[in-house]
């Protein structure tokens, strides 16, 4: 098969569930807002409740920073910061929906409990080694030109605003990475010999080369599925690429600098050792269990046979709103640049 073909294929067989998934995220961010998820960090350790609270959040690599910077700001220490940190872009109802399109059940299971698990592993390090001070910076007051609050949106209003979030701004937020993720998929599904990956891409060696590959990469957890799925196909064992996915969007260079900056350097050295350790851990406990229990974990290379209507009718409006996302930023990238005085 050439490369177009595995590239039309796996967006095809993403669609449907990656729609699914922004429609989804779109409803949790108007039924969980930040001023809520604020008010249940914002005191004190509250390690387990941050992983669980950010796991399922819609917010990509670069969206949960200015979300983790006013937790922190609002009173929530360190390690509850870091916990947040790691469990919001790791995993996210987006995420799982395109999961489970190209992975199967067994990884869209494995990946949110790893997630947390991850998670309250990091903010334990940064709550035992590092040691807690007041935040760089107090929350930013609210503004006081009126006294009136603004009424409460209605369930519609909320509805309407869900969808506009889902397949607007977070669809934008990543849509980037996600093509670059489905080319990198396809491309090593079209050029990587299979024997190659097979050989270096299970055990230890596979999973500390896949933390190398992960770690420089400003990749968010929807975007990473589908470079873990080609990485499967092309013989990683499941373990190698959970790693993968879960080292790639917790350490990308822009949250750790925020990390450097909201909670100090040594804070940074125990984040990357939580979420470098944790991801080896899970990796090869995945392998173990699939050897253990014989499992078939079969990635779905998405054949053009098996995709039926609702695939291509997806696709078809997955394409649309992908273009409407680069079409409303040209005015913008065309307008002239005023001359210097």
């Amino acid at each position: 098969m050439s490369f177009i073909t595995h590239f039309v294929d796996l967006f095809l067989q993403s669609a449907p569930w990656l729609l699914l998934g922004l429609f989804i995220a779109g409803l949790i961010k108007q039924l969980i807002p930040e001023s809520w998820v604020k008010k249940q960090l914002g005191q004190g350790n509250r390690i387990v409740r941050a992983a669980f609270i950010g796991a399922p959040l819609p917010l990509c690599s670069c969206g949960v920073i200015p979300t983790a910077m006013a937790v922190r700001r609002a009173g929530a220490s360190k390690a509850s910061t870091a916990s947040f940190l790691v469990a919001t872009p790791e995993t996210g109802v987006d995420s799982l929906s395109i999961t489970y399109s190209l992975m199967g059940p067994v990884m869209t299971i494995a990946r949110p409990i790893s997630a947390i698990i991850s998670a309250i592993v990091t903010g334990n390090l940064v709550k035992t080694f590092i040691e807690e001070t007041p935040p760089t910076s107090p929350e930013i007051p609210k503004s006081c030109c009126s006294g009136t609050p603004p009424p409460d949106p209605t369930l519609a209003e909320k509805f309407i605003n869900g969808i506009r979030y889902g397949f607007g701004r977070l669809l934008g937020d990543f849509v980037n990475w996600l093509l670059v993720g489905l080319i990198v998929a396809a491309l090593i599904q079209t050029f990587v010999p299979g024997d190659w990956l097979t050989r270096y891409g299970s055990g230890p060696l596979g999973m500390a080369l896949m933390v190398i590959i992960a770690i420089p990469m400003y990749v968010c957890a929807t975007a990473s599925t589908p470079i873990a799925a080609g990485l499967m196909l092309g013989g990683v064992s499941p373990g190698a690429a959970l790693v993968f996915m879960l080292a790639g969007p917790a350490t990308n260079i822009a949250t750790m600098a925020v990390v450097r900056q909201e909670l100090g350097n040594r804070s940074l050295v125990a984040y990357l050792a939580g979420v470098i350790g944790s991801a080896l851990l899970m990796g090869l406990a995945l392998d173990a269990l699939e050897s253990y229990f014989n499992w078939q974990l079969i990635v779905r290379s998405g054949a053009h046979e098996h995709v039926g209507m609702i695939g291509f009718s997806s696709g078809i409006a997955l394409t649309l709103l992908i273009a409407y996302q680069y079409i409303k930023k040209l005015p913008a990238r065309l307008k002239p640049t005023q001359p210097a005085s």
